[in-house]
């Protein structure tokens, strides 16, 4: 059977899983899309070897099983309450935001929906679901971005943190991930992720830093388990189009979406 995926936000990451899909996987098929510029998306679809339509967000369950969150966080619910009251699966990447929506949780257990969470710009949460089973008790990531990366997040314009001309490393938040993710709804959606996969955001805790010697977005995850401990370190590539966005997000997602239709799956 062919999984029938729609994209809700065309942007950066949006774009890149639909043109992954319009080139071909298989068991995995582009049914929708929507976009705040639904005249721009629909241009953009005249160059793909099979169109999707392009449809408002709170329709996309209409078109498909699944679909894949790439919207701003703001419309989270808006995408998902309808699919999950529906019975449809949802991938969400604003991971910040479901920390504040955990009710959808209970929705998609009533109507028989699911929420999906990719690794999307982190590495080790496999390690780290694992190592939770056995018992954790203490997650701390240190996010270090280019300064332009962190540019407009809510928590720096609250608290007059200017990051302008900066030349050496500036810590702009320390707190727990749920802080973060209020604070920073654009740019640490990995330590919302990293605290829904091991003990939760009230006790896993968040550095960030202005780094100008850095040219990538770095994230370490230091972790004491009862079956390990293990610190890990990726540094990806930001996306030409969103800064604020690795590059890896949207590879996350399409080695998500392969192995919900692969014959085998690899990983925890």
């Amino acid at each position: 059977m062919t999984l029938q995926v729609a994209i809700g936000g065309f942007g950066a990451i949006g774009k890149v899983v639909a043109q992954h899909l319009d080139r071909g996987v298989d068991g995995l098929a582009l049914a929708a899309v929507s976009a705040r510029d639904a005249d721009r998306a629909k241009a953009a679809m005249a160059s793909f070897a099979r169109p999707a339509p392009v449809v408002p967000l709170a329709g996309l369950w209409e078109h498909a099983d699944l679909i894949v969150e790439c919207a701003p966080a703001a419309v989270l619910r808006q995408l998902a309450e309808p699919a999950l009251a529906h019975g449809r699966q949802i991938m969400v990447l604003s991971c910040g935001a479901l920390l504040d929506n955990l009710d959808l949780v209970e929705l998609a257990r009533r109507h028989g929906g699911r929420i999906l969470v990719p690794s999307g710009a982190l590495l080790g949460l496999d390690a780290v679901v694992a190592a939770a089973e056995g018992g954790i008790s203490k997650v701390h990531m240190i996010t270090r971005k280019p300064p332009k990366g962190l540019s407009g997040a809510p928590y720096l314009e609250e608290n007059a943190i200017d990051i302008t001309g900066l030349t050496e490393p500036k810590r702009v938040f320390a707190g727990t991930a749920r802080e973060a993710a209020r604070g920073f709804p654009a740019n640490v959606n990995v330590a919302a992720a990293l605290a829904l996969a091991g003990i939760g955001p009230d006790r896993t805790t968040i550095e960030i830093w202005a780094d100008p010697r850095v040219t990538r977005n770095v994230h370490r995850i230091e972790v004491e388990a009862e079956a390990a401990r293990f610190s890990l370190q990726i540094e990806n590539v930001p996306s030409a189009e969103n800064p604020r966005t690795g590059r890896l997000t949207a590879l996350s997602v399409i080695a998500a979406l392969k192995k919900l239709s692969s014959p085998i799956a690899i990983g925890t």
